[in-house]
């Protein structure tokens, strides 16, 4: 939930937690008694409740209330330095929910900022499984501010902040600390259709101070994996829908863009063309069909992502790069799509002119479809030591999943993936997955996946590497209308108990293996890895935990030829002094890349994060080692390095910096194999918890551009939300002759772009 990064001198802070070993951070209560598996029955309001973060409406009185909270984190179900009362009630329409949480105000971290951005903060979280197994919840959180913060957890992926819904929050700080209110719509949750629901919840409070403390109603087990496993149950919810109604979504796009014409060189003037301004309308509708099952489609749709991806150094590798997912359509059932492969990837769906999704959940069974017309498709083509990436032209997406849950913290699923190019050629994927829980310790979990591929009959469109082979030179990269199948596996064991966490599996990828709509990157692979960790916990100490972990790994390609092995060995420690933490890690391997084996190769990684007040978090990372450099298939010794810190000087105001540095020389001649960086800013100003203003630079050493994206925001909800703002992008020019701009930067694109959108619940 929080941004994690890290950085150097851990020596120093090891020799001094075990120095301070002995200094008490809580005393204990021996009066205390933690409650495992708690159960709360509640009540219909007979009044109305009004979120403003005023406890004293009526509507509050006779709400049940969660309390005797314990602390999991660090301390293992111990009395909480504070204390924490949570009250739950509902009505017809809304589930409604509220804390107060005791403390020194003086004390309280908050901030104004944009929702999704307050988890640094002191805050809430609400947690809900309306279904009861342990496969996916939704997770409601607030800062003292009331800004929110919602993600969905499923058991495949762990947590995605991505997610949006429709809710109300409220909250204030007061004399004894402060409180909240949130009111939550049954129409933006799905649960099982039954007169009365049977729910499990959690209420968490994050406490971050010197060290982040977490807070929860149900006293949690560490000896148990399954997660929501471990929360209460709640019952006397009775005889309430989620709804039937329509949500529509119209949107209004213009822009107008401008971009240099001509280089610069003799004859090709360098002049900077403005295009005529355009714009477009798009509509998304969503419909609640039944109280499980929704269906939602768009038109013409605003795919565009309003923040754009920030720059990753790729100077040394040969694969694609993967990108997050943020367009608001794929937020519905995103969860029920992941897998442990990327089988299905989202943004290969690039340019859509429509698409519609079907997603249902009944009791342990559930079931999604997408469906969409691109208009221009992205295309990884992958190989064993690389990967190639196209720009295709129209094509028809359907993905349908499903998903079966039984026992606890059980699944088994299946997924097709199919896309079919208008120009001819397609690719289909068969899969099927799921978990099964041995043991209270012990899961096995698996993957299979079949592929089927057709290639476009188009050399022109693969003219760069129509004579690469690959699959033993039985077949081309070129598209020359070739059809094969392919193939990939994956296994598991996995042992998770209180202080202890191991993994077996195996992992293949035919050299045949292709996803259309998936990020695949690689293939012609097969790996064993085994992973172990050790987390040793310290009772009023400085030092928090140590966690200890080894990796070892062997990968060899469908030849029979050792690709690498590699071992890596690293120590993770948590102090409780600003929240720091630091991460250590030694790496050494052999492998064989480029037909050139590489023995030896080693590397040393350090890294600290810390959070010393809410006006200031930073962080760095050292990478020092000898590496390949792949481009040129020699031995470097490479350095990679960066530090970032983020600084609050008021609670309305948030500047981030990042700064990010690569080098890598021959270790035989000393000749420099590259040297760039990257530097990316982030300023916002939080006016009020709907009006927001952002600008964003960035500057790529290694392409010498630069980029400044300036914004203005007015929210009103997760969905209706008006944008205004501009890019720009510079480009260096070297060696442009008559005119003279050697080293001359340039102003090389910009454009202007407005986008009003709004949410209407019929």
């Amino acid at each position: 939930m929080q941004k994690v990064k890290y950085c150097l001198p851990s020596l120093i802070l090891i020799v001094a937690g075990l120095f301070f070993g002995g200094t008490a951070v809580v005393a204990a209560d021996e009066t205390y008694t933690p409650v495992y598996h708690p159960t709360l029955e509640i009540s219909k309001t007979q009044a109305p409740i009004e979120i403003d973060g005023d406890l004293n409406d009526p509507g509050w009185r006779g709400a049940a209330k969660a309390d005797n909270f314990a602390e999991h984190n660090p301390g293992d179900q111990t009395k909480p330095p504070v204390n924490t009362e949570a009250f739950i009630t509902y009505d017809d329409t809304k589930l409604y929910v509220s804390f107060i949480c005791y403390d020194d105000p003086a004390t309280v971290r908050a901030s104004m900022t944009e929702r999704d951005r307050m988890f640094s903060d002191d805050n809430i979280c609400f947690l809900l499984d309306t279904y009861g197994d342990a496969t996916w919840a939704y997770e409601f959180n607030v800062n003292p501010y009331g800004i929110q913060g919602d993600l969905i957890w499923s058991a495949v992926m762990g947590e995605d902040s991505r997610y949006d819904l429709i809710w109300e929050s409220a909250a204030q700080i007061t004399d004894s600390g402060w409180q909240l209110e949130m009111a939550i719509p049954f129409s933006s949750l799905r649960f099982p259709n039954t007169d009365e629901q049977v729910w499990r919840m959690d209420f968490w409070r994050n406490h971050p101070r010197e060290v982040r403390r977490q807070y929860s109603w149900a006293a949690y087990d560490r000896d148990d994996p399954c997660w929501p496993c471990k929360w209460g149950t709640v019952t006397g919810i009775k005889n309430v829908t989620p709804g039937k109604g329509v949500e529509l979504i119209p949107s209004v796009v213009a822009y107008q863009s401008g971009s240099l014409d001509g280089n610069g060189t003799s004859g090709s003037p360098f002049d900077f063309v403005n295009d005529d301004g355009d714009g477009e309308i798009s509509l998304n509708a969503k419909y609640a069909i039944t109280s499980g099952v929704t269906a939602e489609a768009t038109y013409n749709p605003d795919f565009s992502q309003i923040e754009g991806d920030q720059s990753q150094i790729d100077v040394n590798t040969n694969f694609a790069l993967f990108y997050d997912e943020r367009r608001p359509f794929f937020q519905e059932g995103d969860d029920l799509f992941r897998t442990h492969f990327d089988a299905v990837y989202t943004r290969s769906i690039n340019d859509p002119e429509f698409a519609g999704k079907l997603i249902a959940r009944l009791n342990r069974t559930s079931v999604a479809y997408l469906v969409a017309r691109d208009n221009a498709s992205p295309m990884i083509l992958p190989f064993e030591e690389n990967s190639r990436i196209l720009l295709a032209g129209k094509s028809t997406s359907n993905i349908l999943r499903a998903l079966r849950t039984f026992g606890n913290d059980s699944r088994v699923g299946m997924l097709v993936n199919d896309r079919r190019l208008d120009g001819g050629g397609s690719g289909t994927l068969f899969s099927t997955d799921g978990q099964l829980r041995l043991a209270k310790n012990y899961a096995l979990g698996w993957q299979v996946i079949g592929t089927h591929t057709e290639e476009p009959d188009d050399t022109a469109m693969t003219a760069d590497f129509n004579d690469v082979k690959f699959d033993s030179d039985s077949l081309t990269a070129g598209f020359d209308g070739e059809t094969f199948w392919g193939h990939a596996y994956y296994v598991q064991l996995v042992r998770d108990a209180r202080n202890s966490y191991s993994r077996l599996d195996y992992t293949e990828r035919s050299p045949t293996f292709r996803s259309e709509n998936g990020y695949q990157p690689s293939n012609n692979q097969r790996r064993l890895r085994f992973t172990t960790q050790y987390v040793h916990r310290l009772e009023n100490s400085f030092l928090v935990y140590l966690n200890p972990r080894i990796e070892l790994g062997r990968e060899w390609n469908f030849n029979g030829i050792k690709k690498e092995d590699y071992l890596n060995l690293s120590l993770e420690n948590q102090f409780s002094a600003a929240q720091t933490s630091i991460h250590s890690q030694y790496s050494i391997g052999n492998e064989r890349f480029g037909g050139v084996k590489f023995d030896n190769t080693w590397n040393l990684h350090t890294c600290v994060h810390s959070t010393p007040s809410k006006y200031l978090a930073l962080g760095c990372y050292f990478n020092y080692g000898k590496q390949i450099a792949r481009r040129k298939l020699v031995f470097g010794h490479e350095t990679n390095t960066g530090f970032w810190f983020d600084v609050r000087p008021v609670d309305r105001l948030l500047m981030e910096y990042s700064y990010s540095y690569s080098t890598s020389n021959d270790i035989d001649t000393d000749e420099s194999l590259w040297e760039g960086f990257l530097y990316w800013s982030r300023i916002s100003l939080q006016m009020s918890r709907r009006l927001s203003l952002r600008v964003v630079t960035q500057y790529d050493d290694f392409y010498e551009s630069r980029d400044v994206d300036p914004m203005l925001t007015y929210r009103l909800n997760a969905f209706s939300v008006f944008y205004v703002g501009t890019t720009y992008r510079y480009d260096t020019y070297d060696g442009l002759g008559p005119h003279g701009l050697d080293n001359t930067t340039r102003l090389s694109s910009r454009q202007f772009f407005m986008k009003l959108q709004y949410l209407f619940q019929v």
